[in-house]
């Protein structure tokens, strides 16, 4: 019998739990995806004070169409015009909305994640490829029902909302309950299809490719430590190419959920009008603005969740 528990190994075991940084927790199972949620929503509520201008210019034009409606000619007219009309903190309207949303979104992001992992974690203590993308999926379908979907509808009305001449929001409370009030619950759900669609590959080729340069750099060797400089730098390679893969379905989101959503009858009803009345290059609007934004976003959101797990660590047993 002893022998028997001498060589028992557990299933479960998790070899990963000894490593530091984004991937690291030092406690039970429960305790990592609890630090991911603390962790994530700190993060998120940083991040989002230092990139919220470049996001509100990238969906000030996502939202301006071909034709009469059109206002800007680029980033620059929009931020001129923005300035000129609403002051500098114009660039800010807004903002309240997303840090109400990104605290939750970054803390179900990173806790969805963490968790995950624990389950998907091979012996070696590294995820395979189909648990990389997996977990990122996994994350971004959280986030995106739990936190985004509403977040971002009430974000592009607002937004949308100070384009007209005469805005009838007066905060974030009073634009939400006159939104809920019109079109009811729903009205904050507008687009969760494309938002799932989108977080859900946004976060599995973010997780993917930031896992796969944090191995390639350890070489196998699981107990090198990443610098935090390396950390933001691999970060900014996933955030560029979570932009170039899935931009298309953020242009459909962000349509979704503005005020003139309701000329769409579906997610797929806004792709084949928006294909039609404005040609394909009009899936890539905002682009340049947005990969600016997500590059340094998703760069400081893995230095700064990185750095922060790291004190949990120590300080968190």
């Amino acid at each position: 019998m002893s022998n028997r528990r001498q060589n028992f190994k557990n299933p479960f075991s998790r070899p990963w739990m000894t490593e530091t940084g984004a991937a690291a927790a030092a406690a039970g199972p429960g305790s990592v995806g609890l630090k991911g949620v603390v962790a994530g929503g700190i993060t998120g509520g940083i991040e989002i004070c230092i990139t919220f201008p470049t996001e509100y210019v990238k969906t000030q034009l996502q939202l301006d169409e071909k034709g009469g409606t059109k206002k800007y000619t680029g980033i620059v007219d929009c931020v001129q015009k923005t300035v000129k009309g609403h002051g500098f903190l114009g660039l800010y309207r807004g903002l309240s909305v997303l840090l109400y949303g990104s605290i939750p979104k970054s803390a179900v992001r990173f806790g969805v994640f963490e968790q995950a992992k624990l389950y998907m974690v091979t012996e070696n203590g590294t995820l395979s490829t189909t648990g990389k993308l997996a977990c990122g999926l996994a994350a971004g379908v959280a986030e995106a029902i739990f936190a985004v979907t509403p977040m971002e509808t009430v974000k592009v009305k607002f937004i949308n909302d100070m384009r007209m001449e005469k805005p009838r929001f007066k905060g974030f409370f009073h634009g939400v309950r006159t939104i809920v009030r019109e079109e009811g619950i729903g009205g904050v759900y507008k687009g969760v299809t494309a938002t799932i669609m989108k977080q859900g590959s946004n976060q599995a080729i973010r997780f993917f490719v930031m896992e796969s340069l944090r191995d390639w750099y350890k070489g196998g060797d699981r107990d090198k430590p990443v610098p935090k400089y390396i950390v933001g730098l691999f970060g900014g390679v996933a955030g560029a190419a979570s932009v170039f893969g899935n931009t298309p379905i953020d242009v459909v989101k962000t349509r979704m959920q503005g005020l003139e959503a309701k000329k769409y009858k579906s997610t797929w009803d806004c792709f084949i009008k928006t294909w039609k009345h404005e040609g394909p290059l009009a899936f890539y609007k905002g682009t340049v603005p947005r990969l600016s934004r997500v590059v340094f976003d998703v760069a400081i959101t893995f230095t700064i969740y990185d750095s922060i797990m790291d004190v949990f660590n120590y300080v968190w047993k």
